[in-house]
C-alpha cells in the first residue's frame, strides 16, 4: 500500500528540523508577497537556507506562488521565479493561470502543483491541469469525502488534501476591516496580528472566526479546525498522494505535536489497520487536548453538504 506524503507549513527556519524529526515528509514555504496564507514567511535568503536544510535531510520542499495576482505583481513574480529556479525546489505551487504561464516561461523545467483554495472540486478541473503538465492538484477543503475519493480515482496525477488545520472562508485583496477601523479612528495593528487578531463571534453557533490582514488582503477563517487523524483510512486506501497539516494560526509547539501525531497515525493505519481503528478515538482526543482557546475540532466539510434545501 502506498504511503501518502505528510506535508506541513512551517512558521520559520527554526521549525524545520524539529518538524523533520516529528515525521514531516515535505514543506510548503514562500514569501508573503506571492504565497497565500502561509503559516510563516521566508524572505529570499531564508528561503535558500530552508531549501538547503530540507534537502540535506532528503525531504521535499514546495514554494508557494498561489496568491491572487494583480497586474502589478506579475513582473515581480517573474523576477522571483528567475531568482529561485536554480534551487533544488521540488515544485512551485500556483493558483492563478497567469502564474502558471509565467512559471512555464521563466522556468519551464520546474514541477508545478495547482493549489487553488476553492476551485479544485471535480476531476474534470484537475485533469485540465494535468493535461497541461501539472503534477499535483490540491483539492478544495469544502468538498465532501466521497467526491475526494472519486476525484482521486479519476485523476491523471497526484492529489493533495487538507486533513488538519484552519479553513479560510473568505478573502478579499482589499484591507476591508483595517480601512473601516482607520475610518473609525481605531488602532489597526491588531487586525494585522495572527496571534492576537480580531475574532468574529457567532452567538448562534457559539463560534469565533479569526480575522487578519496581510499583503494579500483580508482573511476570515472558519470557527473550528478540521481534524481527520482517526479517519484517514479511506483516503489512504484511495491512494490520495499527500495529506496536509496547515500551521496557520497555530504555535510552533502545536504544529510539531500535530505532525508527530499524524506521522504515528499514518504509519499505524498502513501497518496495523485494526490497531489504528482501535486507538483512533484516543488520537482525536489527544488533538483536542492541545487545541488553542476558541478553536474546536470537527470533520470540516468531509461529511457536511454545502447545499441545503429550503424548508
Amino acid at each position: 500500500m502506498k504511503k501518502p506524503e505528510l506535508v506541513v507549513t512551517p512558521h520559520d527556519l527554526h521549525e524545520i528540523e524539529p518538524l523533520i524529526e516529528a515525521g514531516a515528509d515535505a514543506f510548503i514555504i514562500g514569501e508573503e508577497k506571492f504565497g497565500l496564507r502561509l503559516a510563516g514567511h521566508f524572505n529570499r535568503d531564508e528561503l535558500r537556507q530552508a531549501v538547503e536544510l530540507i534537502k540535506k535531510h532528503n525531504k521535499k520542499v514546495y514554494v508557494a506562488i498561489n496568491a491572487i495576482m494583480p497586474n502589478g505583481l506579475l513582473d515581480d513574480l517573474k523576477t522571483y521565479i528567475d531568482e529561485i529556479k536554480s534551487l533544488p525546489i521540488d515544485a512551485l505551487r500556483f493558483s492563478d493561470p497567469g502564474a502558471y504561464m509565467i512559471a512555464k516561461e521563466v522556468a519551464p523545467d520546474m514541477t508545478l502543483h495547482w493549489s487553488s483554495e476553492t476551485l479544485g472540486t471535480n476531476y474534470f478541473t484537475v485533469n485540465y491541469w494535468y493535461d497541461r503538465g501539472v503534477l499535483r492538484t490540491v483539492l478544495a477543503p469544502e468538498i465532501m469525502k466521497e467526491p475526494v475519493i472519486e476525484t482521486k480515482e479519476q485523476a491523471k496525477g497526484e492529489v493533495e488534501i487538507l486533513v488538519h488545520g484552519a479553513i479560510c472562508m473568505f478573502q478579499s485583496r482589499r484591507n476591508l476591516v483595517g480601512n473601516y477601523l482607520k475610518f473609525q479612528g481605531q488602532v489597526v495593528e491588531k487586525i494585522q496580528s495572527r496571534e492576537e487578531g480580531l475574532l468574529l463571534f457567532d452567538s448562534e453557533r457559539q463560534l469565533y472566526y479569526p480575522v487578519f490582514e496581510d499583503q494579500q488582503g483580508t482573511h476570515i477563517f472558519n470557527g473550528s479546525d478540521v481534524c481527520m487523524i482517526d479517519d484517514l483510512a479511506d483516503f489512504i486506501d484511495a491512494g490520495v498522494d499527500s495529506l496536509r497539516i496547515d500551521g496557520i494560526l497555530k504555535s510552533s509547539d502545536y504544529l510539531i505535536n500535530a505532525t508527530k501525531a499524524y506521522r504515528f497515525a499514518i504509519d499505524l493505519c498502513i501497518e496495523d489497520r485494526a490497531k489504528y481503528n482501535q486507538v483512533g478515538r484516543a488520537l482525536y482526543k489527544k488533538m483536542e487536548e492541545i487545541q488553542p482557546k476558541h478553536r474546536l475540532l470537527d470533520r470540516g466539510f468531509f461529511y457536511k453538504p454545502s447545499i441545503y434545501k429550503n424548508k
